[in-house]
Protein backbone atom coordinates (compact mmCIF):
# COMPACT_ATOMS: atom_id res chain seq x y z
CA UNK A 1 0.00 0.00 0.00
CA UNK A 2 1.53 3.58 -0.84
CA UNK A 3 1.42 6.12 2.02
CA UNK A 4 -0.61 8.69 2.51
CA UNK A 5 1.10 12.17 4.04
CA UNK A 6 -1.78 14.31 5.52
CA UNK A 7 -1.29 17.85 6.06
CA UNK A 8 -3.02 20.80 7.41
CA UNK A 9 -2.05 23.74 4.58
CA UNK A 10 -2.02 27.21 4.15
CA UNK A 11 -2.73 29.55 1.02
CA UNK A 12 0.98 28.01 -0.93
CA UNK A 13 -1.01 24.85 -1.29
CA UNK A 14 -3.75 26.60 -3.21
CA UNK A 15 -2.87 25.56 -6.61
CA UNK A 16 -2.83 21.83 -5.24
CA UNK A 17 -6.22 22.35 -3.11
CA UNK A 18 -7.94 23.41 -6.16
CA UNK A 19 -6.59 20.76 -8.39
CA UNK A 20 -8.02 17.88 -6.11
CA UNK A 21 -11.63 20.01 -5.86
CA UNK A 22 -11.97 19.84 -9.71
CA UNK A 23 -10.92 16.53 -10.44
CA UNK A 24 -13.47 15.37 -7.65
CA UNK A 25 -16.15 17.92 -8.04
CA UNK A 26 -15.88 17.48 -11.80
CA UNK A 27 -16.74 13.87 -11.45
CA UNK A 28 -19.87 13.85 -10.00
CA UNK A 29 -22.92 13.49 -11.70
CA UNK A 30 -25.15 16.34 -12.51
CA UNK A 31 -26.78 17.87 -9.41
CA UNK A 32 -29.55 20.23 -9.07
CA UNK A 33 -29.04 22.82 -7.79
CA UNK A 34 -25.74 22.52 -8.97
CA UNK A 35 -22.58 23.01 -7.08
CA UNK A 36 -20.71 25.83 -7.13
CA UNK A 37 -17.35 24.21 -6.21
CA UNK A 38 -16.38 24.02 -9.90
CA UNK A 39 -16.35 28.11 -9.73
CA UNK A 40 -13.61 28.41 -7.26
CA UNK A 41 -10.59 29.99 -8.37
CA UNK A 42 -6.79 29.59 -7.43
CA UNK A 43 -7.41 33.19 -5.93
CA UNK A 44 -10.72 32.16 -3.95
CA UNK A 45 -8.93 29.26 -2.52
CA UNK A 46 -6.15 30.84 -1.30
CA UNK A 47 -7.91 33.57 0.42
CA UNK A 48 -9.94 30.75 2.30
CA UNK A 49 -6.98 28.92 3.11
CA UNK A 50 -5.13 32.05 3.98
CA UNK A 51 -7.86 32.62 6.72
CA UNK A 52 -9.07 29.45 8.11
CA UNK A 53 -6.80 26.64 6.40
CA UNK A 54 -7.32 23.20 4.93
CA UNK A 55 -6.10 19.56 4.50
CA UNK A 56 -4.80 18.27 2.34
CA UNK A 57 -3.39 14.84 1.23
CA UNK A 58 -0.77 13.64 -0.92
CA UNK A 59 0.22 9.88 -2.08
CA UNK A 60 3.68 9.03 -2.17
CA UNK A 61 4.71 12.42 -0.99
CA UNK A 62 4.10 14.17 -4.17
CA UNK A 63 0.58 13.80 -6.48
CA UNK A 64 -2.22 15.64 -3.78
CA UNK A 65 -5.49 12.98 -4.05
CA UNK A 66 -7.38 14.41 -1.41
CA UNK A 67 -8.15 18.28 0.19
CA UNK A 68 -10.64 20.41 2.08
CA UNK A 69 -10.84 23.93 3.10
CA UNK A 70 -11.63 24.41 6.85
CA UNK A 71 -15.03 26.80 8.30
CA UNK A 72 -15.22 28.56 11.43
CA UNK A 73 -18.66 30.61 10.73
CA UNK A 74 -20.74 28.51 13.53
CA UNK A 75 -19.78 28.96 17.20
CA UNK A 76 -17.15 26.45 18.49
CA UNK A 77 -17.77 24.13 15.21
CA UNK A 78 -15.05 23.57 13.04
CA UNK A 79 -16.73 22.90 9.25
CA UNK A 80 -15.26 21.02 6.57
CA UNK A 81 -15.85 22.42 2.43
CA UNK A 82 -15.14 20.92 -0.32
CA UNK A 83 -14.21 17.53 0.83
CA UNK A 84 -12.53 15.99 -1.93
CA UNK A 85 -11.32 12.49 -3.09
CA UNK A 86 -9.48 12.05 -6.50
CA UNK A 87 -11.50 9.48 -7.79
CA UNK A 88 -8.86 7.65 -9.27
CA UNK A 89 -8.00 7.14 -5.45
CA UNK A 90 -10.94 6.67 -3.76
CA UNK A 91 -11.54 3.36 -1.20
CA UNK A 92 -8.08 3.54 -0.20
CA UNK A 93 -8.69 5.65 3.42
CA UNK A 94 -8.12 9.24 1.87
CA UNK A 95 -11.08 10.49 2.64
CA UNK A 96 -10.99 8.71 6.40
CA UNK A 97 -7.38 10.12 6.37
CA UNK A 98 -8.45 13.49 5.75
CA UNK A 99 -11.22 14.03 8.26
CA UNK A 100 -9.46 12.27 10.96
CA UNK A 101 -6.97 14.83 11.01
CA UNK A 102 -9.78 17.93 10.71
CA UNK A 103 -11.13 16.34 13.66
CA UNK A 104 -7.94 16.59 15.44
CA UNK A 105 -7.64 20.22 14.31
CA UNK A 106 -11.01 21.05 16.03
CA UNK A 107 -9.71 19.61 18.77
CA UNK A 108 -6.69 21.74 19.45
CA UNK A 109 -8.47 24.66 18.39
CA UNK A 110 -10.47 24.21 21.48
CA UNK A 111 -13.52 23.51 19.50
CA UNK A 112 -16.19 21.48 20.33
CA UNK A 113 -17.03 19.68 16.75
CA UNK A 114 -17.82 19.04 13.58
CA UNK A 115 -19.92 19.87 10.57
CA UNK A 116 -20.11 20.21 6.82
CA UNK A 117 -22.87 19.92 4.17
CA UNK A 118 -23.71 16.67 2.11
CA UNK A 119 -26.23 16.14 -0.92
CA UNK A 120 -29.03 13.77 -0.29
CA UNK A 121 -28.63 12.64 -4.01
CA UNK A 122 -25.14 11.09 -2.81
CA UNK A 123 -26.40 8.69 -0.96
CA UNK A 124 -22.34 6.78 -0.72
CA UNK A 125 -21.47 10.48 0.51
CA UNK A 126 -24.43 10.70 3.44
CA UNK A 127 -23.36 6.70 4.14
CA UNK A 128 -19.73 7.55 4.77
CA UNK A 129 -20.43 10.43 7.10
CA UNK A 130 -22.91 8.75 9.15
CA UNK A 131 -20.56 5.67 9.65
CA UNK A 132 -18.24 7.99 11.46
CA UNK A 133 -20.72 9.09 13.87
CA UNK A 134 -21.81 12.23 12.24
CA UNK A 135 -25.71 12.62 12.08
CA UNK A 136 -28.23 15.16 10.30
CA UNK A 137 -28.91 18.29 12.00
CA UNK A 138 -30.93 20.05 9.62
CA UNK A 139 -31.80 20.03 5.60
CA UNK A 140 -32.56 22.62 2.73
CA UNK A 141 -34.05 20.58 0.38
CA UNK A 142 -30.92 17.69 -1.17
CA UNK A 143 -28.50 19.77 1.14
CA UNK A 144 -28.36 18.29 4.71
CA UNK A 145 -25.94 19.37 7.72
CA UNK A 146 -24.57 16.87 9.44
CA UNK A 147 -21.95 17.78 12.80
CA UNK A 148 -20.72 15.19 15.32
CA UNK A 149 -19.73 16.40 18.77
CA UNK A 150 -16.38 15.47 19.78
CA UNK A 151 -15.47 12.89 22.74
CA UNK A 152 -13.27 13.97 25.44
CA UNK A 153 -11.23 12.53 28.03
CA UNK A 154 -10.59 14.41 31.64
CA UNK A 155 -8.26 13.41 34.16
CA UNK A 156 -9.79 13.56 37.50
CA UNK A 157 -7.57 13.52 40.82
CA UNK A 158 -10.10 12.92 44.00
CA UNK A 159 -13.81 12.49 45.00
CA UNK A 160 -14.23 16.56 45.10
CA UNK A 161 -12.63 17.13 41.18
CA UNK A 162 -15.47 13.84 40.10
CA UNK A 163 -18.02 15.80 41.92
CA UNK A 164 -17.02 19.12 40.36
CA UNK A 165 -17.31 16.80 36.80
CA UNK A 166 -20.69 16.09 37.67
CA UNK A 167 -21.84 19.42 38.24
CA UNK A 168 -20.31 20.67 35.19
CA UNK A 169 -21.76 17.85 33.34
CA UNK A 170 -25.66 19.00 35.01
CA UNK A 171 -24.99 21.83 32.80
CA UNK A 172 -25.38 20.51 29.58
CA UNK A 173 -27.92 17.98 30.24
CA UNK A 174 -31.90 18.01 30.25
CA UNK A 175 -35.37 16.28 31.33
CA UNK A 176 -35.20 13.05 28.69
CA UNK A 177 -31.60 12.60 28.78
CA UNK A 178 -29.75 9.50 29.53
CA UNK A 179 -26.12 9.39 30.40
CA UNK A 180 -24.88 5.42 29.82
CA UNK A 181 -22.00 5.26 32.62
CA UNK A 182 -20.23 2.26 32.81
CA UNK A 183 -16.28 1.67 35.20
CA UNK A 184 -14.86 -0.80 37.85
CA UNK A 185 -15.96 -1.18 41.36
CA UNK A 186 -15.34 2.22 42.91
CA UNK A 187 -14.28 4.21 39.62
CA UNK A 188 -16.45 6.76 40.84
CA UNK A 189 -20.05 6.54 39.39
CA UNK A 190 -21.62 7.09 42.16
CA UNK A 191 -19.30 10.12 42.97
CA UNK A 192 -19.90 11.37 39.62
CA UNK A 193 -23.72 11.13 40.12
CA UNK A 194 -23.92 12.91 43.35
CA UNK A 195 -21.75 16.02 41.40
CA UNK A 196 -24.83 15.81 38.93
CA UNK A 197 -27.57 15.62 40.80
CA UNK A 198 -26.21 18.82 43.21
CA UNK A 199 -25.85 20.71 39.20
CA UNK A 200 -29.67 19.83 38.79
CA UNK A 201 -30.66 20.49 42.50
CA UNK A 202 -32.22 17.49 43.26
CA UNK A 203 -34.20 15.80 46.71
CA UNK A 204 -32.45 13.55 48.90
CA UNK A 205 -28.81 12.18 49.09
CA UNK A 206 -27.64 10.17 46.08
CA UNK A 207 -25.84 6.89 46.89
CA UNK A 208 -25.58 3.53 45.62
CA UNK A 209 -28.47 2.23 43.96
CA UNK A 210 -27.44 -0.92 44.50
CA UNK A 211 -30.11 -2.49 46.76
CA UNK A 212 -33.20 -0.31 45.21
CA UNK A 213 -32.00 -0.33 41.68
CA UNK A 214 -33.35 2.45 40.27
CA UNK A 215 -34.18 5.96 42.46
CA UNK A 216 -35.74 8.81 41.76
CA UNK A 217 -34.91 12.05 43.07
CA UNK A 218 -37.39 14.84 42.45
CA UNK A 219 -36.07 18.72 41.39
CA UNK A 220 -35.96 21.28 44.56
CA UNK A 221 -37.08 23.85 41.62
CA UNK A 222 -38.09 24.37 38.07
CA UNK A 223 -35.44 22.08 36.65
CA UNK A 224 -35.69 17.87 35.85
CA UNK A 225 -35.57 15.28 38.34
CA UNK A 226 -32.76 12.52 38.66
CA UNK A 227 -33.33 8.89 37.87
CA UNK A 228 -30.67 7.11 39.14
CA UNK A 229 -30.38 3.04 38.10
CA UNK A 230 -27.83 0.35 38.65
CA UNK A 231 -28.02 -2.39 35.94
CA UNK A 232 -25.61 -4.24 38.05
CA UNK A 233 -27.91 -7.20 38.66
CA UNK A 234 -30.12 -6.87 35.67
CA UNK A 235 -30.24 -10.06 33.67
CA UNK A 236 -31.33 -8.54 30.57
CA UNK A 237 -33.60 -5.77 28.85
CA UNK A 238 -36.47 -7.63 30.07
CA UNK A 239 -35.28 -6.84 33.38
CA UNK A 240 -34.62 -3.10 32.43
CA UNK A 241 -37.80 -2.84 31.35
CA UNK A 242 -39.55 -4.02 34.00
CA UNK A 243 -38.47 -0.98 36.33
CA UNK A 244 -40.88 1.04 34.20
CA UNK A 245 -38.43 3.86 33.45
CA UNK A 246 -40.19 5.39 30.53
CA UNK A 247 -42.93 6.41 32.75
CA UNK A 248 -40.26 9.32 33.87
CA UNK A 249 -37.59 8.55 30.55
CA UNK A 250 -38.64 11.87 28.73
CA UNK A 251 -38.93 14.40 31.92
CA UNK A 252 -35.84 13.57 34.08
CA UNK A 253 -32.49 12.45 33.30
CA UNK A 254 -31.90 9.17 33.67
CA UNK A 255 -28.43 8.04 34.91
CA UNK A 256 -27.89 4.32 34.21
CA UNK A 257 -24.41 2.30 36.10
CA UNK A 258 -23.16 -0.69 34.48
CA UNK A 259 -25.65 0.38 31.73
CA UNK A 260 -23.43 -0.26 28.42
CA UNK A 261 -24.79 -2.70 26.29
CA UNK A 262 -27.81 -2.67 27.82
CA UNK A 263 -29.47 0.69 28.74
CA UNK A 264 -28.74 2.37 25.00
CA UNK A 265 -31.57 1.15 23.78
CA UNK A 266 -33.60 3.27 25.99
CA UNK A 267 -33.46 6.49 23.63
CA UNK A 268 -32.08 7.31 20.21
CA UNK A 269 -29.13 9.74 21.93
CA UNK A 270 -27.14 9.52 25.08
CA UNK A 271 -23.89 10.18 26.52
CA UNK A 272 -21.70 6.78 27.09
CA UNK A 273 -19.13 7.94 30.44
CA UNK A 274 -16.56 5.58 31.03
CA UNK A 275 -14.33 5.90 34.21
CA UNK A 276 -11.28 4.28 34.47
CA UNK A 277 -8.57 3.90 37.09
CA UNK A 278 -5.40 3.92 34.77
CA UNK A 279 -1.94 3.40 36.69
CA UNK A 280 1.50 3.53 34.89
CA UNK A 281 1.78 7.67 34.39
CA UNK A 282 0.15 10.16 32.80
CA UNK A 283 0.31 9.94 28.69
CA UNK A 284 0.14 6.16 28.90
CA UNK A 285 -2.82 6.58 31.53
CA UNK A 286 -4.89 9.07 29.03
CA UNK A 287 -3.73 7.13 25.68
CA UNK A 288 -5.36 4.14 27.41
CA UNK A 289 -8.55 6.12 27.93
CA UNK A 290 -8.87 7.22 24.18
CA UNK A 291 -11.65 4.97 22.70
CA UNK A 292 -10.80 2.72 19.73
CA UNK A 293 -8.43 5.34 18.03
CA UNK A 294 -5.92 5.07 21.15
CA UNK A 295 -4.82 8.53 20.65
CA UNK A 296 -4.38 10.55 23.92
CA UNK A 297 -6.93 13.35 23.95
CA UNK A 298 -5.85 16.37 23.69
CA UNK A 299 -6.20 17.72 26.82
CA UNK A 300 -3.17 19.56 28.40
CA UNK A 301 -1.33 17.30 30.33
CA UNK A 302 -0.50 20.91 32.21
CA UNK A 303 -3.95 19.94 33.87
CA UNK A 304 -2.41 16.57 35.46
CA UNK A 305 0.00 19.14 38.03
CA UNK A 306 -1.90 18.04 40.82
CA UNK A 307 -3.05 14.29 40.07
CA UNK A 308 -1.10 11.55 41.31
CA UNK A 309 -0.27 9.98 37.90
CA UNK A 310 1.18 6.83 38.87
CA UNK A 311 -2.89 6.16 39.49
CA UNK A 312 -4.88 8.64 37.91
CA UNK A 313 -8.95 8.54 37.04
CA UNK A 314 -10.04 9.39 33.51
CA UNK A 315 -13.86 10.13 32.24
CA UNK A 316 -14.41 9.39 28.63
CA UNK A 317 -17.43 11.23 27.55
CA UNK A 318 -18.82 10.21 24.39
CA UNK A 319 -22.24 11.67 22.73
CA UNK A 320 -24.32 9.84 20.67
CA UNK A 321 -27.32 10.77 18.16
CA UNK A 322 -28.64 13.92 17.26
CA UNK A 323 -29.42 15.89 20.64
CA UNK A 324 -25.79 15.71 21.17
CA UNK A 325 -24.41 16.62 17.49
CA UNK A 326 -23.82 20.03 18.32
CA UNK A 327 -23.40 20.23 22.22
CA UNK A 328 -20.81 21.94 23.74
CA UNK A 329 -18.94 19.27 25.74
CA UNK A 330 -15.17 19.99 25.41
CA UNK A 331 -15.71 23.57 26.42
CA UNK A 332 -18.11 22.81 28.99
CA UNK A 333 -15.79 19.99 30.80
CA UNK A 334 -12.08 21.03 30.21
CA UNK A 335 -10.48 23.59 31.54
CA UNK A 336 -9.60 26.47 29.35
CA UNK A 337 -6.49 26.18 26.88
CA UNK A 338 -3.67 28.61 27.64
CA UNK A 339 -1.73 26.89 24.32
CA UNK A 340 -4.12 25.90 22.02
CA UNK A 341 -2.28 25.96 18.66
CA UNK A 342 -3.23 26.46 14.57
CA UNK A 343 -0.09 25.79 13.47
CA UNK A 344 1.00 23.28 10.95
CA UNK A 345 0.09 19.65 10.85
CA UNK A 346 1.44 16.23 9.45
CA UNK A 347 0.55 12.74 9.53
CA UNK A 348 1.85 9.84 8.08
CA UNK A 349 -0.12 6.56 6.93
Amino acid sequence: MRALHVSEVGPEAAADVLAVIGRAFGARPPLEPPSTALDETRESVADRLAAVGGVLVRRDGDRPVGALLLDTSRPGLLGLRRVSVDPAHQGHGVASAMVGLAEDLAEERGLDGVWLTARAELPDNVTFWLRRDYVQIAADGSLLVLAKSLWVAVPVATATDMRALGTRLATLVRGGDLLVLTGGLGAGKTTLTQGIGTGLGVRGAITSPTFVIAREHGSTGDGPGLVHVDAYRLGGLDELDDLDLDSTLAEAVTVVEWGAGLAEGLADAWLEIRLDLLRGGGDRALAAAGPERGQPPQQPLATLDRVDTAEVRVASIRPYGPRWATARIRSTLLPPRADATTGHHDRQH
